[in-house]
């Protein structure tokens, strides 16, 4: 008797875009649709081509200068919410990030990116006087 594939296929959702400040706590926004249940997948955040975050079997691996700064909300994975909450935003932190979620033979990715917003303005005014 074969096993059944995933019967639920899903796709992800995210956004185009997150802005945020440095120093402010940051969510990547990602979610299976339709709901369903994340708990028995393997999650994966990369920034670029670099693993930042794993998800597998209710056990997480963050990747060095990550450590301790990156959580999925975990009583939203039942929702299908695999978004990513970073804490204390630095400037290196923006680009694009890879949200991928695996579901037996299921594979789905979807990108968004953080952006520096840019709130308080880092220069001094000058002002020259003809003397």
């Amino acid at each position: 008797m074969a096993e059944s594939r995933v019967h639920n296929q899903f796709k992800l959702t995210s956004e185009d875009h997150v802005r945020a400040d440095v120093g402010e706590e940051v969510t990547l926004p990602c979610h299976l649709s339709p709901d369903t249940s994340a708990v028995a997948t393997t999650i994966r955040w990369f920034k670029g081509t670099e693993c930042i975050y794993l998800y597998k079997n209710g056990q997480v691996t963050e990747r060095s200068g990550y450590e301790g700064r990156v959580s999925l909300i975990t009583q939203e994975l039942e929702r299908g919410s695999v978004s990513l909450r970073l804490r204390d935003f630095r400037r290196p932190d923006t680009g694009v990030y890879i949200c991928q979620v695996i579901h037996g033979e299921q594979k789905e990715e979807a990108a968004v990116g953080l952006l520096d917003r840019g709130g308080k303005c880092s220069r001094t005014p000058v002002m020259f006087l003809n003397t």
